[in-house]
């Protein structure tokens, strides 16, 4: 990064935070560049090898975490904790900051030009370097996420609503487009992975047949589904036109406590989430006020438009009989 280079405009950033989200985008438009090349930059998306959790890390996912690291470490960030690293990385000693990021969220999309992005979190360091982490999430003081899509935008927080930048090409800035983003109060799409239907708990399986018995059914109303397999993504949809997002746990090996990883993936979108009007659940309790147990813990997570939400979390309290009976019978939850 150069020596005063912006890659931001500063519109509504907290002045101590700037040259952080600075570094971010700075790392973020250079990554846009690369992954808009495809091919042409080489093989991004080839395998190299293994985190700790035994998730495949691709070539683009080592680069993007080595060049965020490498940035951050000339600002006030003191520890860094990556999904692709093992354990917390001290950047500066001195650092008011300590930042969790998913360097590149959805990197199994590389090859398949399906957007991708990078999530981050950011909570007030504390002296010790994992207790800075492993804390209640609500005590973040911002999160966001940058997609590289069609366009690469910055969608983040810093606890007095949700701001959206778009990179512009001509500029190579961040500008910001909108302020005080809301969560759509309508939306007839749901995102889910059916193909893990059989291994759901009962109550996720009962929302689910209740979506889509469409028209016919409880709910009496047609809904669509929608399943990119990249958490940014899926992220940006529903808070540009609402909806609902679930990834419940299930009966599989590795699932049984989710599959999304609290500190870098769950609680940053859950506090986005929540400043745009939504809610953010691990299917009953709120995200924001629950605590990671390990740097790599996962949780199930189900995230959007609050009413939807809601809906979930009343299929868990649901009698055993409710959520086993045939859609027709859950008149409870028509409309």
């Amino acid at each position: 990064m150069t020596e005063g280079s912006v890659a931001i405009a500063p519109d509504r950033i907290p002045e101590d935070l700037f040259p952080v989200i600075n570094a971010l985008c700075y790392v973020g438009r250079s990554l846009s560049r690369t992954i808009a090349r495809g091919p042409l930059g080489g093989s991004l998306g080839h395998s190299v090898g293994e985190n700790s959790d035994g998730d495949s890390q691709k070539a683009l996912d080592v680069m993007a975490d080595e060049a965020f690291a490498k940035a951050l470490s000339k600002t006030a960030v003191r520890w860094y904790a990556s999904e692709e690293q093992d354990s917390v990385v001290a950047l500066s000693p001195k650092g008011r900051y300590a930042l969790a990021i998913d360097p590149l969220d959805g990197s199994s999309n590389i090859d398949v030009n399906v957007s991708i992005g990078t999530i981050f979190s950011i909570f007030e360091a504390k002296e010790g370097a994992n207790e800075s982490f492993l804390r209640p999430t609500g005590e973040q003081v911002a999160a966001g996420y940058i997609i590289y899509g069609p366009q690469t935008a910055l969608v983040m927080t810093f606890g007095q609503g949700v701001l959206y930048y778009v990179l512009d090409p001509e500029t190579n800035a961040f500008l910001l487009v909108r302020d005080g983003v809301e969560i759509p109060a309508n939306s007839s799409e749901f995102a889910i992975n059916a193909s893990n239907y059989r291994h759901w708990s009962k109550p996720i399986r009962a929302y689910i047949d209740d979506c889509l018995a469409g028209s016919a059914g409880p709910r009496a109303k047609n809904f669509n589904m929608r399943w990119v397999a990249s958490l940014v993504a899926e992220t940006h949809r529903i808070i540009s036109r609402g909806g609902i997002f679930l990834y419940p746990s299930d009966e599989r090996e590795g699932y049984r406590h989710g599959r999304l990883r609290m500190v870098y993936e769950c609680a940053p979108i859950a506090f986005l989430i929540e400043q745009a009007g939504g809610k953010a659940t691990n299917g009953t309790d709120r995200i924001l006020g629950l605590t990671a147990t390990e740097l790599h813990a996962r949780t199930p997570f189900v995230f959007g438009t609050s009413v939807k939400v809601d809906r979930v979390s009343a299929y868990h309290d649901l009698p055993d009989e409710e959520v086993s009976a045939l859609f027709g019978n859950r008149g409870l939850f028509r409309a």
